[in-house]
Formats: C-alpha cells, structure tokens, sequence
C-alpha cells in the first residue's frame, strides 16, 4: 500500500470546486483526503513542499494512440502511458486504430490490462482506458458487439483513422450507445472530398505545389452528425476540430440542445498552415493546419466554452516514415509532453484564459463531458493530481521525450510551464527537474 502524502504550500487550483488558494493536500490510501491550510499529516506521510507551483487535478486525454499492439516500433502501451505522465496526464482514452484494431473483447481487454500491468511492477505511467472500434476492422460497414466491448472496459467507440461515413450506422451506433451511456467519437471528415489531400486547401498548398483538404470536408460530416445525434438523442464527440465552419455548427447544435461535445489539439491552437512550408513533414496531420481565421475560431470557440475540451491526438511516428517525401509521409505528431506547456504559451500567456479555465478544459471538462471518475481533488475522490510551475520557461527537445517518437513541429520552440509531478492514484509516477 502506498503511504501517505502530503504536498504542502501549493497553489491548489480545482475547477470542480472553484478553488484557488494556498493550501495542503493530504493523500491517504489513493484518495484525496483533505484540502486545506495547515494539514499536520501523519507520522509516515510522504512530505512535499510545493510551494510557488501550482497542483491541480490530474490532466485527461481523451484522444492518444499508442500503436500497440502492431505499431510497437512507434509506442507501446507502456512508453505512451510514461509520455503521458511526463505531460501531467493522470488518464488517456487510447483509439482503437492498432493491428490488429480493438473491435473485440480480447483486444480491448489487453490495452487495460497491459497497462495495469506495468503499474503493478512500479513502472507505470498513467491510467490507459481503451476505446473501442465502432465498425468490425474499422471497416465502416458491421457494427462491432458494443455491449462485449464495454464489459471488457471500452469506454467509447470510434473509428477514428478513419470516419464513420455510412450515415446509417453512424444513426444505429448512436441509438445503441445510450444502452451503455458512452459516447460516439467522430474523425469528421468526408473522404470524397478529402480524395488525395495533404494539407490545407489554399494558397499555401497551390505555392507549394500539393493537393489540400477543403474546409468543407470536416463541415459537412459536423453537420450530418450533429442532426443524427438530435435525432437520436445519442452523445456524438466531434475530435479534433479544425475549421471555422464546425465551431459555428457545433455552436448552432449546443444551442438546440443536441449532444453535440468537441475537442481542440494545442497544434491547431497554435499554428496554421504556414508551418508546413519547406515541406515539413513534422506539420503534417489530420485534420491539416488551417489558416489564421480558422486558428481564431477554434480558439475563441474553447474561450466561450463551444469547444470544451483539449486533447492532443498524440500520434507518433518512426524517424523514417516521416523522412519521406511530404505526399507519402503519414499524417500525426506527438503532443503528450508539449500540450500543457503549448497551452500554457499560446493561451494563459496571452490572456485568454486563467489557469483554471485551462484545467477546467484539459482535466474537469473531459471528466464532466465523458463521465470520467477524475477531474477534481474533492475529499474521497481519486488521488490523480499534477503539479507543475507555471512560470518556468524551456525549449522543446524531443530527445528528452519519454515517447518512442519525436515528431513534433514545436522543435525549439520556447514555452512556459513545466510538470514537476504527476500523480496516478496517490503514487508518483514522474518526477521531473526542479
């Protein structure tokens, strides 16, 4: 049994509880116990001074990849879960998009159980929960055995890689869902209109001599979901938005009162198109980079709380493949040690959001939206906690990555506020540099 812990002096920041104070919080038998001023402990408590750093409830993930089983040379479930932890991630939702894809029971109860695996011999990171495939293969045509796979721990389904694109079963997978209360995540993207595109349609692409993605082709999918989902009743998860036009569906969706949720990665937070010029492979990715006029709708669309959640879509990739050609390279970067840190940069640093609002947004809204038991440090709730400075500046080095792969556009790049400690269950499982 872990011991007891206690950080003291912290600038303890719980949305759930709209705490923001100086204060100490106790862990006993991986629960929370307290949050207050002036907690003696006990005698064989851990003790930490966290003072001048900020502890808040543990970061969720609700979209990562982590290649296993099939793409090991890429991650595995243990390399991806210890990146996680090094980015302040108490819980990641891993897709199903592996080789063999999770669409059955035995799949899907080998993600959980790898990763509790690796915790119980004290090399954990954070908690894995798999999501499971929504077609058989992820093939888009025969729905998977849900009910199977949300026994064996399937906490949503997807297909994502690819789009549900067949309207009909997109209609089916949302009515069944709500017999297990889990949601429906969309890659939105119809395929037709993406055809052969690489990056962003646009003046960037036409300089540079590649085929783009129209603004259209997440739209359209948006639309079609967000009417399926007011039809049925279902929880439709739009993941990683991109463009304009889907902030103001979703916001048209929100108002009707359809259950309608999105996601926004820190890389389409951060940067536009213009970052794939030179041919950088390390910028490409699906949903492409945009334009500046989409850059600010996403983001104003997470200020007014459209868009509730950020997730990284943490997508690694061998050295290699992403040394090909720009066509032929595969779409992802990793983003699981950068996406506080870029938040942090690009929106408590600029004024567009406190630092709660932040973790509202990377730890309380993905718990709230998807039913997580995490996201706060309420007495008696789970001891998942990070604690990071907010201040302390650094520059990105993917060969300090705990990931497998450092594929990553931000190479360099300078950014504000680091993890100190993360914490899964009242148990340090990482411990970064003073």
């Amino acid at each position: 049994m872990t011991r007891p812990l206690l950080l003291t002096g912290g600038r303890v920041i719980d949305p759930s509880t709209n705490t923001d104070a100086e204060l100490d919080l106790l862990v006993v038998d991986e629960r929370v116990m307290a949050v207050e001023q002036g907690i003696s402990g006990p005698d064989d408590a851990v003790r930490i001074s966290v003072e001048g750093l900020v502890v808040a409830p543990g970061l969720i993930d609700v979209h990562v990849h982590f290649r296993e089983p099939g793409g090991e040379h890429k991650e595995t479930i243990r390399t991806g879960a210890k990146a996680a932890a090094a980015g302040g991630f108490t819980t990641v939702w891993a897709m199903p998009n592996t080789d063999p894809p999770l669409d059955d029971p035995a799949a899907v109860g080998y993600v959980r159980e790898e990763a509790r695996r690796w915790a119980r011999k004290g090399e954990g990171g954070a908690r894995v929960s798999p999501v499971g495939a929504a077609s058989k293969g992820l093939a888009g045509e025969q729905m998977t055995e849900i009910g199977g796979l949300v026994e064996a721990g399937a906490v949503a389904v997807t297909d994502d890689g690819y789009p549900i694109a067949d309207p009909l079963l997109m209609r089916r997978l949302l009515e069944y869902t709500q017999r297990f209360d889990i949601p429906v995540l969309q890659h939105a993207e119809d395929m037709a209109l993406t055809a052969a595109g690489v990056m962003n349609e646009g003046a960037v692409a036409t300089e540079l001599g590649l085929r783009g993605i129209p603004n259209v082709s997440e739209a359209a999918v948006v639309a079609r979901d967000m009417f399926l989902a007011e039809l049925t009743g279902g929880h439709v998860h739009i993941q990683h938005i991109s463009t304009r036009e889907a902030v103001g569906l979703i916001a048209r969706g929100r108002e009707r009162g359809v259950r309608i949720t999105a996601e926004v990665t820190p890389h389409h937070i951060a940067l536009t198109e213009e970052a794939v010029r030179g041919y950088r492979t390390e910028a490409k990715m699906n949903p492409p980079l945009r334009t500046e006029q989409d850059r600010l709708a996403i983001r104003q669309g997470l200020i007014d709380g459209v868009i509730g959640i950020i997730a990284t879509d943490h997508a690694p990739h061998h050295y290699e493949e992403k040394e090909r050609e720009f066509d032929d390279a595969p779409f992802g970067i990793v983003g699981l040690e950068t996406a506080l840190s870029v938040c942090v940069t690009e929106l408590v640093s600029t004024g567009d959001l406190t630092l709660s609002q932040l973790i509202d947004r990377m730890s309380c809204a993905p718990a709230r939206t998807m039913g997580i038991d995490g996201g706060t440090l309420q007495p008696g709730s789970p001891a998942d906690i990070v604690v990071f400075d907010p201040d302390v500046k650094w520059s990105v080095d993917p060969g300090q990555f705990h990931s497998k792969s450092q594929n990553t556009p931000f190479v360099g790049k300078e950014v504000r506020g680091r993890v100190r400690w993360t914490i899964v269950a009242g148990e340090i499982r990482y411990e970064g540099e003073a």
